[in-house]
């Protein structure tokens, strides 16, 4: 029987009344549930690093999760508890959010390993920190439930949260379009396997112009053009022009007019330095500190802009704490106790301070719960505003480790463990910052569908766990088989933390550079565009930022298509399903390809040694690889048939 709630009406309802009444009891917190839960926590919790590292940015799991529990749940297993479907995507969504924090900070420890500073960060640390974080944002989010999911109701939309409701509500009425989100993680994984497994051709078309400095060209995975489709056409046409900036304009100018010239960090004259490494040795030299000064400028005027609401959000919500976190005897009401929810707190500052493997001070243990409490329920209003594509955690990072890395230093704890000590703090704030929003987002779900926060509250705590474990795992792999850094995973967040924590400590940025990229984007600002991804855009290799842009291309087509709104809704939908999908299973591959890696195995099935095409023919292949994904996003959105059609 089709049903005939939605969630508009649970703005207008007053009182509210979930989908599932508070006094009718529903499989929910089973096993089954946290077991697919823990596995798409894992799942989506590397693919985001992954993805991340690479490009800069994650893309939201709730959404996925939401329609691949459904699928499998309802579908397959034949089970008819949308509490239990909720469960599943609770739990399965905290892997990317565990990771968008994780990945901005935490490489920066294997940077500076690299540099031989320290010691490579362990998996036991990496597994601590992210842990310790993720667990304080949820504890953070018990109390201001009430505050910003209950009270706030009908004021707070939080897009993804209603979002994955409709999802599970539409489940009701089927699962078919869990399938595709599982075509696009076969396809995607196929085709990473044969591009960077066996490399049968070419993952990157370059164009370049004789007597001219400048590049241009562009990759051909999935998951990037996944990323510029999700992202929508204005954002990627911002990224593509900060790539047009640095690779067409900036670079060519420091060739042009410094050829002769030997400037820091150079060492060597420009003229050299492209005539050895191409513009690609210019842009690691030069145009990734003007990337850096633009990044950390976005990030912080961001911040600046959201100061108001901040500190208007963390008023209103410490306000509506007194009497909002009252037990009540409703199923629909309970939550975890506050009492145990303290001392959990209280215990978490203890292990951070006293656990070897984390590096943080006493001074630093204080800065995490202020900091942390404060940005988890900054991080929990904004997600109800603006969602969480737009939270911008990027930027309480950086406001957090200029902070830690000046107290830090002022209080004598310099050097390098004084960095590491900065880089720690920074990484547990982003991960809070981050785990906040996503349980904000899950709870909104629950309280529209009549689940039990407290039971959610736990299935969160479940998924940042199960998350932590691969992450640092993910992590280790990924730097083992390429390095952070490196072509492959640019990791331009972390090591633009790296950075600030170095900018701060010792004075040895270029600052001449980092000061061009801030008043760059400054001018940004003026004009209006949006500025941190115009910063990615400069910062990362406009190969990258090509494909993003045709991505979002494709969206464009999509959204414009002839129809009725409902018709152009589903399609763009079901484009970002399938998109969804192809990042996971881009993902998966490439982890598995870094084990191998590592092992030594993937020479084993390396092509390219016997395939020997030349580049003409090897610039072709790629060519029709790249449309074959081309015309895959669009057999999934623009071409998708309607049922009974």
């Amino acid at each position: 029987m089709k049903s005939t709630t939605s969630t508009k009406s649970f703005k207008e309802e007053t009182p509210f009344k979930p989908y599932i009444p508070a006094e009718k009891i529903t499989p929910e917190f089973t096993i089954t549930s946290i077991l697919m839960g823990i596995f798409l926590a894992v799942i989506f919790g590397a693919a985001n690093a992954y993805l991340g590292l690479r490009v800069g940015m994650t893309v939201s799991a709730s959404i996925p999760a939401a329609v691949i529990a459904m699928g499998v749940v309802r579908v397959v297993m034949r089970r008819n508890s949308i509490l239990e479907s909720n469960m599943v995507q609770t739990v399965g969504s905290a892997g990317e959010s565990l990771a968008a924090g994780s990945i901005f900070t935490l490489p920066a420890l294997f940077l500076w390993a690299a540099e031989g500073r320290m010691d490579k960060p362990s998996i036991i640390e990496l597994t601590l920190i992210a842990l310790l974080g993720g667990v304080l944002g949820v504890l953070f989010m018990v109390p201001l439930r009430n505050a910003l999911i209950v009270r706030e109701h009908g004021i707070l939309p939080y897009p993804e949260g209603t979002a994955c409701a409709e999802v599970l509500l539409a489940g009701e009425e089927g699962g078919g379009t869990a399938v595709t989100v599982f075509a696009g993680m076969g396809f995607s994984a196929l085709f990473k396997l044969v591009v960077d497994g066996l490399k049968a051709a070419p993952s990157e078309i370059s164009l370049k112009i004789k007597s001219f400095p400048g590049e241009m060209g562009t990759q051909i995975y999935p998951a990037v053009l996944s990323v510029g489709y999700i992202c929508g056409p204005k954002i990627a046409s911002y990224m593509f022009a900060g790539g047009i900036l640095s690779w067409l304009v900036l670079i060519p100018v420091i060739v042009l007019f410094g050829e002769q010239l030997v400037l820091y960090p150079g060492t060597i004259p420009i003229g050299e330095m492209f005539a050895a490494g191409g513009a690609s040795a210019i842009w690691s030299t030069y145009i990734r500190y003007i990337g850096a000064g633009a990044l950390a400028a976005g990030g912080i005027i961001s911040l600046v802009k959201s100061l108001p609401l901040i500190l208007r959000t963390f008023r209103d919500a410490i306000k509506n704490l007194k009497g909002g976190v009252k037990e009540e005897a409703t199923r629909t009401a309970r939550e975890l106790n506050l009492g145990g929810v303290i001392m959990g707190i209280l215990l978490i500052t203890l292990l951070i301070w006293l656990v070897p493997a984390v590096p943080v001070t006493p001074v630093g243990a204080v800065i995490v719960v202020l900091f942390g409490f404060f940005f988890a329920t900054v991080s929990s209003r904004m997600v109800g505003l603006v969602g969480s594509s737009n939270n911008p955690v990027s930027g309480m990072a950086i406001a957090t480790l200029l902070v830690a890395a000046l107290i830090l230093k002022m209080t004598g704890d310099g050097g390098i463990y004084g960095m590491q000590g900065a880089i720690a703090i920074g990484s547990i704030i982003c991960i809070v910052a981050a785990i906040a929003g996503d349980t904000s987002q899950d709870l909104k779900t629950g309280y529209l569908l009549g689940a039990t926060p407290k039971r959610q509250q736990i299935g969160e705590i479940i998924g940042v766990a199960s998350a932590a474990l691969a992450i640092g795992a993910t992590l280790y792999l990924l730097n083992q088989a390429w390095g952070f850094g490196s072509e492959q995973l640019a990791a331009p967040q972390a090591t633009l933390m790296k950075m600030i924590v170095e900018g701060v400590m010792e004075n040895n940025l270029p600052w001449g550079l980092v000061f061009i990229g801030v008043f760059l984007a400054l001018t940004m600002e003026i004009l209006r565009i949006p500025v941190l991804p115009f910063a990615i855009g400069v910062y990362l290799p406009v190969h990258l930022n090509a494909c993003i842009m045709v991505g979002g291309l494709i969206r464009l087509v999509v959204e414009k298509k002839k129809g009725s709104p409902e018709e152009q809704k589903q399609r763009v939908s079901d484009g970002m399903l399938y998109c969804s999908g192809m990042i996971a299973g881009e993902g998966l591959v490439g982890i598995l390809l870094a084990i191998l890696a590592i092992f030594g195995l993937d020479k084993a099935i390396d092509l390219s040694g016997i395939l020997h095409l030349p580049e003409t023919m090897a610039t072709i292949a790629s060519l029709v690889l790249f449309g074959l994904v081309i015309l895959s996003l669009l057999r999934f959105s623009a071409w998708k048939k309607k049922k009974g059609k």
